[in-house]
């Protein structure tokens, strides 16, 4: 009779049944482009004894993928990192498995000031791999903070007088940008009143490395109207960063003037 119930159990076990249950707890849902995220997977053993492959950590976001007449929105993993491998759990235990899941510098921001930007989501995704099979576990939002340099810049444009009006990721890659992800953030301002004559809307992206910041301005979604400049990191305490915006914005509506723009 015992035999039979450990067998009972085994075939559960193959179907998902009473299997281990997980829960991710990070140390500190604020984080940075290029910074760690920390915390630990607790894991607590189900109705039979399991052997755990690995536990994999992703890195989960919301992109517009560009087809047809609208864009369709399509959620996807950018950054897996496997943070344990075979471990056996036994019934009814417990378990805890710390981890530190480092951030790409490309990682987009999803709240200044310790607000939402709107139209981002960001989460950590759980996967426990048991025999082949794999639980998505758990799902933990995280709030990604601007770079020093990336604040010194958003706070320019709200001195500006441009009135932020929403942020996504596009799926697709900036051409000549030291970019790594699948995807780029544009970060969108209705344009402030000195400029409006020449601009109704500009859109920001920044793609990000551990020594220098690319920032790119488009304005109203026209090919003429596009703006590269590259900073580093250390110079963001050292420039009056709404004077540099200002000029970086004339100069770029400028060039789309002496185009015909």
């Amino acid at each position: 009779m015992e035999e039979k119930d450990v067998v009972f159990k085994r075939m559960l076990g193959a179907f998902g049944v009473g299997g281990p249950t997980v829960d991710t707890v990070l140390s500190n849902p604020d984080a940075y482009p290029g910074g760690l995220v920390s915390g630990e997977v607790n894991l607590t053993g189900g109705g039979h004894d399991v052997d755990i492959e690995h536990i994999t950590l992703a890195l989960v976001t919301r992109m517009e993928v560009e087809g047809g007449e609208y864009g369709e929105v399509a959620t996807g993993e950018f950054h897996r990192v496997i943070v344990s491998g075979p471990i056996r759990l036994a019934e009814g235990t417990d378990l805890s498995v710390p981890f530190q899941l480092e951030l790409p510098w490309e990682t987009p921001i999803t709240a200044v000031y310790g607000q939402p930007l709107h139209g981002m989501v960001m989460g950590v995704s759980t996967e426990v791999s048991i025999a082949r099979a794999v639980d998505k576990g758990d799902l933990d939002a995280i709030m990604v903070n601007p770079l020093p340099v990336q604040q010194r810049i958003l706070d320019a444009f709200n001195q500006l007088g441009f009135r932020f009006k929403s942020a996504d990721l596009e799926y697709g890659e900036i051409a000549g940008a030291p970019q790594t992800l699948p995807f780029y953030q544009e970060i969108e301002y209705v344009a402030a009143p000195q400029y409006s004559h020449a601009v109704n809307e500009v859109e920001l992206t920044f793609v990000t490395t551990p020594y220098t910041v690319e920032v790119i301005l488009e304005f109203d979604r026209r090919g003429d109207g596009l703006g590269r400049y590259t900073v580093d990191h250390v110079s963001s305490d050292s420039i009056d960063w709404t004077r540099q915006v200002d000029g970086w914005i004339q100069q770029s509506i400028g060039h789309r003037q002496d185009h015909g723009g």
